[in-house]
Protein backbone atom coordinates (compact mmCIF):
# COMPACT_ATOMS: atom_id res chain seq x y z
CA UNK A 1 0.00 0.00 0.00
CA UNK A 2 1.44 3.45 -0.95
CA UNK A 3 1.54 5.96 2.17
CA UNK A 4 2.55 9.70 2.37
CA UNK A 5 6.17 8.82 2.40
CA UNK A 6 6.31 6.53 -0.48
CA UNK A 7 8.27 8.15 -3.60
CA UNK A 8 7.49 7.85 -6.97
CA UNK A 9 8.55 4.29 -8.30
CA UNK A 10 10.86 3.23 -11.40
CA UNK A 11 9.34 0.56 -13.88
CA UNK A 12 11.34 -0.08 -16.81
CA UNK A 13 8.90 -0.01 -19.90
CA UNK A 14 9.93 -0.54 -23.77
CA UNK A 15 9.84 3.25 -24.67
CA UNK A 16 9.14 5.29 -21.43
CA UNK A 17 9.46 5.09 -17.65
CA UNK A 18 6.31 5.23 -15.41
CA UNK A 19 7.10 7.02 -12.09
CA UNK A 20 3.78 6.58 -10.27
CA UNK A 21 2.02 7.07 -6.71
CA UNK A 22 -0.67 8.40 -4.89
CA UNK A 23 0.29 11.93 -6.39
CA UNK A 24 -0.44 10.71 -9.69
CA UNK A 25 0.97 8.79 -12.53
CA UNK A 26 3.59 10.66 -14.85
CA UNK A 27 4.98 8.83 -18.20
CA UNK A 28 8.34 10.30 -18.05
CA UNK A 29 9.80 9.96 -21.60
CA UNK A 30 12.14 13.59 -22.21
CA UNK A 31 14.72 14.95 -19.69
CA UNK A 32 12.81 17.54 -19.15
CA UNK A 33 10.55 15.67 -16.93
CA UNK A 34 13.10 14.38 -14.90
CA UNK A 35 13.43 17.99 -14.00
CA UNK A 36 9.81 18.10 -13.05
CA UNK A 37 9.83 20.90 -10.09
CA UNK A 38 6.49 19.05 -8.63
CA UNK A 39 8.27 16.04 -8.74
CA UNK A 40 11.00 17.30 -7.20
CA UNK A 41 9.39 19.04 -4.34
CA UNK A 42 7.18 15.82 -3.22
CA UNK A 43 10.45 13.79 -3.39
CA UNK A 44 12.44 16.15 -0.86
CA UNK A 45 8.76 16.48 1.05
CA UNK A 46 9.04 12.19 1.26
CA UNK A 47 12.65 13.16 2.30
CA UNK A 48 12.33 15.11 5.09
CA UNK A 49 9.14 13.05 6.24
CA UNK A 50 11.60 10.26 6.86
CA UNK A 51 14.86 12.27 8.45
CA UNK A 52 14.23 12.49 12.03
CA UNK A 53 18.25 12.70 12.69
CA UNK A 54 21.64 14.23 10.84
CA UNK A 55 23.20 12.28 8.17
CA UNK A 56 26.16 12.48 5.58
CA UNK A 57 25.57 11.51 1.96
CA UNK A 58 28.33 11.72 -0.34
CA UNK A 59 27.73 11.72 -4.71
CA UNK A 60 30.39 10.30 -6.19
CA UNK A 61 30.34 11.40 -9.78
CA UNK A 62 31.39 15.01 -11.10
CA UNK A 63 27.95 14.71 -12.90
CA UNK A 64 25.84 14.79 -10.25
CA UNK A 65 27.47 17.44 -8.10
CA UNK A 66 26.77 19.40 -10.79
CA UNK A 67 23.47 18.48 -11.42
CA UNK A 68 23.32 19.16 -7.44
CA UNK A 69 24.50 22.48 -7.04
CA UNK A 70 23.11 23.80 -10.65
CA UNK A 71 19.27 23.03 -9.51
CA UNK A 72 19.92 23.70 -5.72
CA UNK A 73 18.80 19.84 -4.88
CA UNK A 74 20.98 20.62 -1.83
CA UNK A 75 18.81 23.53 -1.15
CA UNK A 76 15.68 21.51 -1.33
CA UNK A 77 16.49 18.62 1.58
CA UNK A 78 16.55 19.13 5.64
CA UNK A 79 18.87 20.85 6.79
CA UNK A 80 19.88 17.19 8.81
CA UNK A 81 21.24 15.95 5.64
CA UNK A 82 24.03 17.09 4.59
CA UNK A 83 25.73 16.31 0.89
CA UNK A 84 29.15 16.24 0.21
CA UNK A 85 31.46 15.87 -3.04
CA UNK A 86 33.60 13.12 -3.65
CA UNK A 87 36.39 12.66 -6.40
CA UNK A 88 34.57 11.45 -9.03
CA UNK A 89 35.94 14.01 -11.83
CA UNK A 90 38.26 11.95 -13.75
CA UNK A 91 39.96 15.64 -15.12
CA UNK A 92 40.46 16.38 -11.55
CA UNK A 93 41.77 13.46 -10.35
CA UNK A 94 44.47 13.01 -12.92
CA UNK A 95 48.02 13.66 -11.07
CA UNK A 96 50.27 16.46 -12.05
CA UNK A 97 52.94 14.08 -13.30
CA UNK A 98 50.58 13.04 -15.85
CA UNK A 99 50.38 16.40 -16.96
CA UNK A 100 53.76 17.31 -17.07
CA UNK A 101 54.58 13.97 -18.98
CA UNK A 102 51.72 15.13 -21.74
CA UNK A 103 53.23 18.50 -21.42
CA UNK A 104 57.06 16.99 -22.28
CA UNK A 105 55.33 14.40 -25.43
CA UNK A 106 53.61 17.54 -26.83
CA UNK A 107 56.78 19.70 -27.46
CA UNK A 108 59.03 16.60 -28.86
CA UNK A 109 59.12 16.79 -32.36
CA UNK A 110 57.32 14.94 -35.18
CA UNK A 111 54.40 14.39 -32.68
CA UNK A 112 50.74 14.63 -32.18
CA UNK A 113 49.19 14.58 -28.80
CA UNK A 114 45.31 13.72 -29.04
CA UNK A 115 43.28 14.67 -26.12
CA UNK A 116 39.91 15.40 -24.87
CA UNK A 117 39.12 19.01 -24.92
CA UNK A 118 38.55 19.61 -20.69
CA UNK A 119 42.68 18.28 -20.14
CA UNK A 120 44.00 20.96 -22.05
CA UNK A 121 43.67 23.55 -19.42
CA UNK A 122 44.69 21.63 -16.41
CA UNK A 123 47.62 22.72 -14.57
CA UNK A 124 51.12 20.60 -14.42
CA UNK A 125 53.88 21.92 -12.61
CA UNK A 126 54.73 24.65 -14.97
CA UNK A 127 52.61 24.49 -18.37
CA UNK A 128 49.41 23.50 -19.09
CA UNK A 129 48.87 21.79 -22.65
CA UNK A 130 46.82 25.07 -23.74
CA UNK A 131 50.26 27.23 -23.03
CA UNK A 132 51.89 24.33 -25.58
CA UNK A 133 49.57 24.30 -27.92
CA UNK A 134 49.92 28.13 -28.10
CA UNK A 135 53.84 27.87 -28.52
CA UNK A 136 53.20 25.45 -31.73
CA UNK A 137 52.74 22.26 -30.08
CA UNK A 138 50.69 19.94 -32.61
CA UNK A 139 47.68 19.26 -29.90
CA UNK A 140 44.50 17.98 -31.01
CA UNK A 141 41.04 17.46 -29.39
CA UNK A 142 39.02 14.57 -30.55
CA UNK A 143 36.06 13.24 -29.14
CA UNK A 144 37.06 9.45 -28.97
CA UNK A 145 40.25 7.70 -28.79
CA UNK A 146 39.40 6.23 -31.90
CA UNK A 147 39.57 9.64 -33.49
CA UNK A 148 43.55 9.75 -32.48
CA UNK A 149 44.23 5.90 -34.33
CA UNK A 150 42.81 8.10 -37.58
CA UNK A 151 45.26 10.51 -37.13
CA UNK A 152 48.00 8.02 -36.82
CA UNK A 153 47.08 6.51 -39.98
CA UNK A 154 47.16 9.61 -41.62
CA UNK A 155 50.30 11.06 -40.30
CA UNK A 156 52.13 8.02 -40.60
CA UNK A 157 56.00 10.13 -40.54
CA UNK A 158 54.99 10.92 -36.79
CA UNK A 159 54.13 9.41 -33.14
CA UNK A 160 50.25 10.18 -32.36
CA UNK A 161 49.97 9.85 -28.36
CA UNK A 162 46.59 9.91 -26.66
CA UNK A 163 46.30 11.09 -23.50
CA UNK A 164 44.03 8.31 -21.45
CA UNK A 165 42.49 9.34 -18.59
CA UNK A 166 38.41 8.54 -17.12
CA UNK A 167 36.81 6.13 -14.77
CA UNK A 168 35.78 2.72 -16.01
CA UNK A 169 33.34 5.00 -18.47
CA UNK A 170 35.62 5.78 -21.14
CA UNK A 171 38.06 2.56 -20.64
CA UNK A 172 36.24 0.46 -22.96
CA UNK A 173 37.10 2.75 -26.16
CA UNK A 174 40.62 3.44 -25.08
CA UNK A 175 40.95 -0.45 -24.89
CA UNK A 176 39.24 -0.59 -28.12
CA UNK A 177 41.80 1.62 -29.41
CA UNK A 178 44.55 0.33 -28.32
CA UNK A 179 43.29 -3.64 -29.49
CA UNK A 180 42.81 -2.19 -33.38
CA UNK A 181 46.04 -0.30 -33.51
CA UNK A 182 47.25 -4.13 -32.48
CA UNK A 183 45.30 -5.77 -35.07
CA UNK A 184 46.30 -3.30 -38.16
CA UNK A 185 50.04 -2.57 -36.69
CA UNK A 186 49.87 0.90 -36.23
CA UNK A 187 53.44 1.44 -35.08
CA UNK A 188 53.28 5.21 -34.75
CA UNK A 189 50.37 5.04 -31.91
CA UNK A 190 50.93 4.98 -28.08
CA UNK A 191 49.26 6.48 -24.95
CA UNK A 192 49.83 8.02 -21.40
CA UNK A 193 47.36 5.96 -19.41
CA UNK A 194 45.90 7.37 -16.23
CA UNK A 195 42.69 5.46 -15.98
CA UNK A 196 41.50 4.78 -12.87
CA UNK A 197 38.50 2.95 -10.83
CA UNK A 198 35.71 4.22 -8.69
CA UNK A 199 35.53 1.14 -5.92
CA UNK A 200 38.67 1.57 -4.64
CA UNK A 201 38.53 5.10 -4.38
CA UNK A 202 35.29 4.39 -2.07
CA UNK A 203 37.28 2.08 0.12
CA UNK A 204 40.05 4.37 0.55
CA UNK A 205 37.23 7.12 1.86
CA UNK A 206 35.79 4.66 4.20
CA UNK A 207 39.54 4.15 5.50
CA UNK A 208 40.05 7.28 6.13
CA UNK A 209 40.23 7.94 9.90
CA UNK A 210 38.72 11.71 8.98
CA UNK A 211 35.84 9.41 7.01
CA UNK A 212 32.27 10.96 7.74
CA UNK A 213 30.25 9.66 4.93
CA UNK A 214 27.60 7.67 5.94
CA UNK A 215 26.17 6.97 2.33
CA UNK A 216 27.22 6.71 -0.68
CA UNK A 217 25.18 8.06 -4.51
CA UNK A 218 27.07 5.66 -6.83
CA UNK A 219 28.02 6.61 -10.28
CA UNK A 220 25.14 5.20 -12.91
CA UNK A 221 27.47 5.79 -15.78
CA UNK A 222 30.34 4.00 -14.35
CA UNK A 223 27.64 1.30 -13.13
CA UNK A 224 26.13 1.07 -16.77
CA UNK A 225 29.54 -0.41 -17.77
CA UNK A 226 30.94 -2.20 -14.98
CA UNK A 227 27.95 -3.15 -12.78
CA UNK A 228 27.46 -3.21 -9.38
CA UNK A 229 29.08 -5.90 -8.03
CA UNK A 230 32.34 -4.92 -7.05
CA UNK A 231 30.09 -2.30 -4.31
CA UNK A 232 28.41 -5.08 -2.90
CA UNK A 233 31.78 -6.14 -1.15
CA UNK A 234 32.13 -2.23 0.27
CA UNK A 235 28.77 -2.44 1.44
CA UNK A 236 29.00 -5.56 3.82
CA UNK A 237 32.66 -4.70 5.02
CA UNK A 238 31.98 -1.04 6.10
CA UNK A 239 28.31 -1.70 6.86
CA UNK A 240 27.31 1.47 4.59
CA UNK A 241 24.09 2.02 2.13
CA UNK A 242 25.45 2.31 -1.72
CA UNK A 243 22.73 3.47 -4.07
CA UNK A 244 23.51 3.55 -7.86
CA UNK A 245 21.93 6.51 -8.99
CA UNK A 246 21.36 8.80 -12.27
CA UNK A 247 22.28 12.42 -12.92
CA UNK A 248 19.09 14.38 -13.50
CA UNK A 249 17.15 15.80 -10.31
CA UNK A 250 14.63 13.56 -10.13
CA UNK A 251 17.35 10.46 -10.44
CA UNK A 252 19.06 12.10 -7.46
CA UNK A 253 16.44 12.93 -5.11
CA UNK A 254 15.29 9.64 -5.70
CA UNK A 255 18.48 8.01 -4.49
CA UNK A 256 19.06 10.28 -1.78
CA UNK A 257 15.64 9.09 -0.75
CA UNK A 258 16.57 5.40 -0.97
CA UNK A 259 19.88 6.05 0.98
CA UNK A 260 18.05 7.99 4.03
CA UNK A 261 15.40 5.09 3.90
CA UNK A 262 18.17 2.88 4.82
CA UNK A 263 19.88 4.51 7.11
CA UNK A 264 16.69 5.27 9.29
CA UNK A 265 15.88 1.79 9.52
CA UNK A 266 19.52 0.38 10.11
CA UNK A 267 20.30 -1.05 6.81
CA UNK A 268 22.96 -0.96 4.50
CA UNK A 269 22.45 -2.57 1.20
CA UNK A 270 23.02 -1.84 -2.42
CA UNK A 271 20.30 -0.58 -3.92
CA UNK A 272 20.06 0.29 -8.08
CA UNK A 273 18.23 3.53 -8.83
CA UNK A 274 19.32 4.02 -12.42
CA UNK A 275 17.15 0.89 -13.50
CA UNK A 276 16.65 2.34 -16.98
CA UNK A 277 20.73 1.58 -17.52
CA UNK A 278 22.34 -0.24 -15.06
CA UNK A 279 22.47 -3.84 -14.64
CA UNK A 280 24.03 -5.95 -11.92
CA UNK A 281 26.61 -7.15 -13.91
CA UNK A 282 26.85 -4.51 -16.40
CA UNK A 283 27.80 -4.41 -20.18
CA UNK A 284 29.84 -7.83 -20.81
CA UNK A 285 31.25 -6.69 -24.13
CA UNK A 286 32.78 -3.63 -22.60
CA UNK A 287 34.22 -5.43 -19.34
CA UNK A 288 35.28 -8.04 -21.77
CA UNK A 289 37.68 -5.36 -24.25
CA UNK A 290 38.87 -3.80 -21.02
CA UNK A 291 39.73 -7.00 -18.94
CA UNK A 292 41.69 -7.93 -22.57
CA UNK A 293 43.43 -5.08 -22.56
CA UNK A 294 44.26 -3.48 -18.98
CA UNK A 295 45.04 -5.17 -16.11
CA UNK A 296 44.41 -3.26 -12.60
CA UNK A 297 47.48 -1.56 -11.15
CA UNK A 298 48.09 0.95 -7.98
CA UNK A 299 47.49 4.97 -9.29
CA UNK A 300 48.21 7.83 -7.76
CA UNK A 301 45.33 10.23 -7.55
CA UNK A 302 46.05 13.85 -7.90
CA UNK A 303 45.81 15.63 -4.12
CA UNK A 304 44.99 12.46 -2.51
CA UNK A 305 48.20 10.34 -2.91
CA UNK A 306 48.59 6.37 -4.39
CA UNK A 307 45.34 4.32 -3.60
CA UNK A 308 46.41 0.52 -4.35
CA UNK A 309 44.94 -1.09 -7.05
CA UNK A 310 42.84 1.67 -8.61
CA UNK A 311 43.91 2.21 -11.82
CA UNK A 312 44.33 0.74 -15.23
CA UNK A 313 47.18 -0.16 -17.00
CA UNK A 314 48.06 -1.90 -20.35
CA UNK A 315 48.87 -5.55 -19.93
CA UNK A 316 52.39 -6.63 -21.43
CA UNK A 317 50.36 -8.10 -25.03
CA UNK A 318 50.34 -4.32 -25.07
CA UNK A 319 53.05 -2.99 -23.79
CA UNK A 320 54.71 -1.55 -27.08
CA UNK A 321 51.61 0.71 -27.18
CA UNK A 322 52.60 2.79 -23.37
CA UNK A 323 53.64 6.03 -24.03
CA UNK A 324 55.78 5.82 -20.60
CA UNK A 325 57.90 3.06 -22.32
CA UNK A 326 58.18 4.27 -25.70
CA UNK A 327 59.60 8.01 -24.68
CA UNK A 328 62.41 8.55 -22.75
CA UNK A 329 60.58 11.17 -20.20
CA UNK A 330 61.97 12.87 -17.43
CA UNK A 331 61.30 11.04 -13.97
CA UNK A 332 58.11 12.32 -12.56
CA UNK A 333 58.47 15.43 -10.08
CA UNK A 334 56.80 15.77 -6.50
CA UNK A 335 53.15 17.12 -6.69
CA UNK A 336 52.93 20.88 -6.07
CA UNK A 337 49.90 22.05 -5.29
CA UNK A 338 50.43 25.31 -3.61
CA UNK A 339 47.43 26.72 -2.10
CA UNK A 340 45.21 24.43 -3.98
CA UNK A 341 42.79 22.36 -1.52
CA UNK A 342 41.37 19.79 -4.13
CA UNK A 343 42.56 17.01 -2.15
CA UNK A 344 40.64 18.07 0.88
CA UNK A 345 37.65 19.36 -1.85
CA UNK A 346 37.72 15.74 -3.18
CA UNK A 347 37.72 13.75 0.31
CA UNK A 348 34.44 15.19 1.39
CA UNK A 349 36.53 17.17 4.02
CA UNK A 350 35.84 21.05 2.57
CA UNK A 351 33.77 21.88 0.28
CA UNK A 352 34.38 24.76 -2.37
CA UNK A 353 33.64 28.32 -1.09
CA UNK A 354 35.83 27.03 2.31
CA UNK A 355 38.94 27.46 -0.20
CA UNK A 356 40.57 30.99 0.31
CA UNK A 357 41.15 31.09 -3.04
CA UNK A 358 38.13 30.19 -4.19
CA UNK A 359 36.50 32.76 -6.68
CA UNK A 360 39.07 35.24 -5.89
CA UNK A 361 42.94 34.14 -6.78
CA UNK A 362 41.31 30.57 -8.32
CA UNK A 363 38.64 31.31 -11.10
CA UNK A 364 38.32 29.28 -14.07
CA UNK A 365 39.88 31.70 -16.36
CA UNK A 366 43.20 31.08 -14.09
CA UNK A 367 42.34 27.79 -12.06
CA UNK A 368 45.14 27.00 -8.93
CA UNK A 369 43.88 23.01 -9.63
CA UNK A 370 41.94 20.81 -12.14
CA UNK A 371 38.38 20.89 -10.01
CA UNK A 372 38.19 24.78 -11.17
CA UNK A 373 38.86 23.62 -14.66
CA UNK A 374 37.02 20.55 -15.52
CA UNK A 375 33.00 20.59 -16.41
CA UNK A 376 32.49 17.95 -13.61
CA UNK A 377 34.85 19.67 -10.99
CA UNK A 378 33.74 20.58 -7.96
CA UNK A 379 34.95 24.08 -7.55
CA UNK A 380 33.55 25.04 -10.83
CA UNK A 381 30.16 24.26 -10.52
CA UNK A 382 30.34 26.24 -6.90
CA UNK A 383 32.05 29.03 -9.38
CA UNK A 384 29.17 28.80 -12.34
CA UNK A 385 26.00 28.27 -10.05
CA UNK A 386 27.09 29.54 -6.66
CA UNK A 387 28.33 33.02 -7.27
CA UNK A 388 26.96 33.42 -11.14
CA UNK A 389 23.44 32.34 -10.00
CA UNK A 390 22.25 28.48 -9.88
CA UNK A 391 19.22 27.20 -13.03
CA UNK A 392 15.48 28.11 -11.40
CA UNK A 393 14.39 24.70 -11.01
CA UNK A 394 13.82 24.69 -7.09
Amino acid sequence: MTTKTDPPSIYHGQAEYHYSSLWGHIKMKFVDEYRDLQLSQKYAQAIASITSQPWTIMEICGGQTHSIVKYGIDKLLPEQITLIHGPGCPVCVTPIHIIDRAVEIATLPNTILCSFGDMLRVPGTQNDLLSVKAMGGDIRIVYSPLDSLKIAQNNPDKQVVFLAVGFETTAPATAMAVYQAKELSIDNFSMLVSHVLVPPAIAAILSSPSCRVQGFLAAGHVCTVMGYTEYEPIVNKYNIPIVVTGFEPVDILQGIYLCIKQLEEGQATLENQYTRSVQRDGNITAKSIISQVFEVVNRQWRGIGEIPESGLGLRSPYAQFDAENRFNLSPPQPDNYSECISGEIMQGIKKPHQCPAFGTRCKPEYPLGAPMVSSEGACAAYYRYRLQGETELV
